[in-house]
C-alpha cells in the first residue's frame, strides 16, 4: 500500500497564514481605544471581516490554519484578543464562541470558493462571504447563549442573545459585502504569486 503524502505548507503559505493571524490581532483591537465604538462593553471589531477574507483568499485549509494560529497565539498569552486580552478566560467567556467560530468562518468561506474549480466569480465570492458570516454568528451566538446560562450563571433567553447581536450585524454585513467585492482581484494576485513560487521551485 502506498502511503498518501500530506500536503506541506510552503514558505509563501506560511507568510499568508502569519499575515492573517496578525490582521486578526489588529482587527480585534482597532476600536478598543474608542469607548464610543462599544456595545454593552464589547468593542466593534474587524475580526469577522478578516476571518471571511482569509477564507476567500487562502482557501479552507490555510484560512482555517491562520485562524487557529491566531487563537493559539492568544491562548499562549499574547494580548491579541479583543480588548487586548489573552489566555483561556476570553475563550470560556460569553464571547469566546466567536473566537472559535473564526476557524469555521474561514474554512466554510474557503470551501465555497474552492467549489468553483479555480475560477470563482463575484457571485461565488459573495455567497462564500455570507456563508462565512453565517457560521460566525451561528456558532458565536449559540455559544454565548450556552455560556451565559450554563457556566457563567447569567440568565439570558435565546431571543435576547440574538437581539444583542443585532447591534453588530449591520457593521458585519457591510464588511462582508466589502470583503466579497475586493476579493476577486486579490485572489487572482495571490493565486498567481503561488503559481510563480511553484514554478521557481520546479526550475
Amino acid at each position: 500500500m502506498t502511503a498518501v503524502s500530506k500536503p506541506r505548507i510552503r514558505a509563501i503559505e506560511i507568510t499568508y497564514v502569519g499575515m492573517f493571524a496578525a490582521l486578526m490581532a489588529i482587527g480585534a483591537n482597532i476600536t478598543s481605544m474608542a469607548p464610543f465604538l462599544q456595545v454593552a462593553g464589547v468593542p466593534l471589531t474587524m475580526q469577522t471581516f478578516f476571518a471571511v477574507l482569509a477564507g476567500l483568499l487562502l482557501g479552507s485549509r490555510l484560512g482555517a490554519i491562520s485562524m487557529t494560529v491566531y487563537m493559539l497565539i492568544g491562548l499562549a498569552g499574547a494580548p491579541v484578543f479583543s480588548g487586548f486580552e489573552a489566555g483561556i478566560a476570553p475563550i470560556i467567556g460569553g464571547t469566546g464562541g466567536f473566537i472559535l467560530s473564526f476557524i469555521a468562518t474561514a474554512y466554510f468561506a474557503g470551501k465555497v470558493v474552492e467549489y468553483s474549480n479555480g475560477a470563482p466569480s463575484l457571485i461565488t465570492f459573495m455567497i462564500a462571504a455570507f456563508v462565512g458570516l453565517f457560521m460566525n454568528y451561528f456558532i458565536g451566538t449559540n455559544y454565548m447563549y450556552f455560556a451565559y446560562n450554563f457556566w457563567l450563571d447569567v440568565k439570558m433567553s435565546y431571543g435576547a442573545a440574538w437581539a444583542v447581536m443585532a447591534w453588530f450585524i449591520v457593521k458585519d454585513l457591510a464588511f462582508t459585502i466589502f470583503a466579497a467585492l475586493i476579493s476577486p482581484r486579490i485572489y487572482r494576485a495571490v493565486t498567481r504569486n503561488s503559481i510563480n513560487q511553484l514554478s521557481n521551485k520546479a526550475s
